[in-house]
């Protein structure tokens, strides 16, 4: 256990008290820290994070734990919020040990945005603290990417001016080497990005693991839903819902932190954040969606998850006739949406074939249309039949109206509303007449236009004697669609300059994206007729094999585009960097280092070459 530690400042980051505590303890060389701090010489600093957490609490003594290290002093709970409640367990199994994978779990490498380059600092706050601690230290609201402001000044962050050339190297902030003038920028998003800010703040706040992928994306779906962006389905109104964001963001405001959103792309950061996909979402991108809820960080955590169109369940059986009359014994709900309203319809099917609809948002103990009685429900008619009572006792004694009482009642109940046979027969005999005049006298109607016609002769003669007025009206007239020829050649040159447009597009896309068939159909919306009828589009096909990539081949464009950068701003080209950079597994670059090499030697020749003729 360490003599002294600097205890961490508010909201301080556990790097910034690591700087602190070299620069206090005297030691010349970060090793002789390191060693002190995490019993190893070779441990690289990490601003955001860190590793060997254990070691370190074990070393400062029992006030400190490696969950109150990451929760209160790292910028992890800006991402915790947003990951699997097993990708969350994995995390805190990577900071007790040597970290390895600890960013590439929680997304950094693979999918920041607006990626800071250095140490950040509010004016304001370091202002502040120089007064009350006697110097400045790093906050960790102000390194966290896509946040430009401070949630406590509302003032725009400044980068420190020294950054460390070593990778074991600690920064300590030094009021000295500040520029504390005021900030004067004209910033035309200001307002929204300091509520963003704000919100991000207040991420840090939560207690750890307090929210998990599974509960946002459930809250989030309760939130659609009350904004009828959900479907029958459960599924996400993916059209509507860009059409709804992309007006309620200033224009420009999505483009400038980098989440402009393409509505053909089918991996979209609002398309993932909406599904259930395991890929990863920045967090400033699930910010930007609570904006649009007009959710705050503490009303979206008290949110209950969703509970679908109907609630969890489970429901009541409504029949009436049942011994579980009224019971919530239905334990599922077949949700569909009115084709004319456009309504959420709920089917409630219980186990004594009792099966009963109603809309959204009524009374649970109230049926809108009874679907099936079933047998017990029938059963009890019987019973109640032959206790010689009224149809309106027996009516209501089933929770129903009389008509359905009179249609379900068997024949050996006498009833004096009910039609005699001989005045069924005498009314059949009428009605068959009358719609055999009326096919002679209108010889060229369809079936349709008779049913409009004799509509009480039909409906009568529908229900007793079907099978005579199905033989009796005329044949079905069925539509002849109408048959198109398709000019493969002409559609096969079209298909070829669209796609050779697309690819031009493609290549210049500032995140690469792999070449497919599928993406280039998607893109264009022809990717039924690619998949289907490619065989009558022969150049079609031919551009299709010359310019798809494989995976390899889209690993290597990555890797090509990386080495360029580095080489167009003048950055020696380290191999490990490229990896990291352009996100290739270990063993995939394995096999792909010789190639590289050479890729690297070649473009460096012709630089020198082209320096030389210059």
């Amino acid at each position: 256990m360490l003599p002294f530690f600097t205890n961490p400042y508010p909201d301080e980051l556990l790097y910034s008290t690591i700087a602190r505590y070299h620069f206090y303890s005297g030691n010349l060389d970060c090793k002789d820290t390191l060693e002190e701090l995490f019993g190893s010489r070779s441990v690289i600093s990490s601003v955001e994070i860190g590793s060997y957490f254990s070691v370190l609490a074990e070393q400062l003594g029992p006030q400190y734990s490696a969950e109150s290290l990451l929760s209160n002093h790292t910028i992890y709970p800006y991402y915790a919020s947003f990951l699997s409640k097993q990708r969350q367990q994995e995390i805190l199994q990577d900071v007790l040990e040597d970290g390895q994978s600890l960013y590439t779990r929680l997304g950094i490498v693979a999918g920041s945005v607006c990626r800071k380059d250095g140490l950040y600092y509010c004016v304001e706050c370091s202002k502040a603290d120089n007064a009350q601690y006697g110097e400045p230290y790093i906050h960790r609201e102000h390194q966290l990417q896509g946040i430009n402001y401070c949630p406590h000044h509302e003032v725009q962050l400044r980068q420190y001016s020294i950054k460390s050339d070593s990778r074991i190297a600690y920064v300590r902030f030094e009021i000295r080497h500040m520029n504390l003038s005021p900030i004067y920028e004209s910033d035309p998003y200001k307002e929204l990005a300091i509520e963003i800010a704000k919100e991000a703040y207040r991420l840090l706040q939560l207690p750890l693991h307090e929210l998990s992928r599974e509960a946002v994306s459930s809250k989030y779906r309760s939130l659609l839903r009350k904004r009828n962006l959900i479907t029958a389905s459960n599924y996400a109104r993916q059209k509507e819902l860009y059409q709804a964001i992309a007006s309620y963001f200033p224009p420009g405001f999505l483009q400038q932190y980098e989440s402009e959103l393409n509505e053909v792309d089918e991996y979209n950061w609002l398309k993932v954040l909406t599904r259930n996909s395991k890929r990863h979402v920045h967090p400033l991108r699930h910010l930007f969606l609570l904006h649009f809820l007009q959710q705050n960080i503490a009303d979206f955590t008290h949110l209950k998850t969703d509970q679908g169109a109907f609630g969890a369940g489970p429901f009541p059986c409504l029949n009436k006739a049942a011994s579980h009359y009224r019971q919530l014994v239905i334990q599922d709900v077949d949700v569909t949406r009115d084709f004319k309203t456009k309504k959420l319809i709920g089917t409630f099917t219980c186990s004594c074939e009792f099966i009963y609809a109603r809309k959204q948002a009524t009374d649970m103990f109230k049926i809108g249309r009874v679907k099936v009685f079933g047998e017990v429900w029938q059963q009890k008619l019987h019973e109640l039949s032959n206790e010689d009572l009224s149809i309106r006792v027996m009516a209501r004694e089933l929770g129903v109206d009389s008509k359905t009482i009179k249609r379900y009642l068997t024949g050996n109940v006498e009833l004096k509303q009910e039609e005699s046979l001989d005045s069924v027969a005498l009314k059949l005999m009428q009605y068959q007449q009358e719609l055999l005049n009326g096919i002679k006298q209108f010889p060229d109607l369809s079936r349709t236009a008779l049913r409009k016609k004799f509509k009480k002769q039909y409906m009568y003669l529908y229900r007793h004697d079907k099978a005579w007025l199905d033989e009796t009206l005329p044949v079905i007239q069925r539509k002849q669609k109408p048959t198109t020829s398709v000019d493969w050649s002409k559609r096969d040159q079209q298909y070829m300059q669209q796609i050779n447009l697309l690819h031009q597009q493609l290549l210049q896309e500032e995140k690469p994206v792999r070449i497919t068939v599928s993406k280039i159909g998607k893109r264009l919306r022809i990717l039924a007729n690619l998949e289907r009828h490619l065989d009558k589009l022969p150049k079609t096909k031919q551009l299709l094999n010359e310019i798809t990539e494989s995976i390899q081949e889209f690993q290597f464009r990555r890797c090509y585009k990386v080495i360029d950068d580095l080489l167009d701003n003048n950055v020696p080209v380290l191999l490990w960097q490229v990896q990291r950079i352009a996100a290739i597994k270990k063993h995939h670059f394995h096999e792909m280092k010789p190639q590289l090499e050479r890729y690297i030697e070649m473009k460096q020749e012709v630089r020198n070459s082209d320096r030389a003729t210059s």
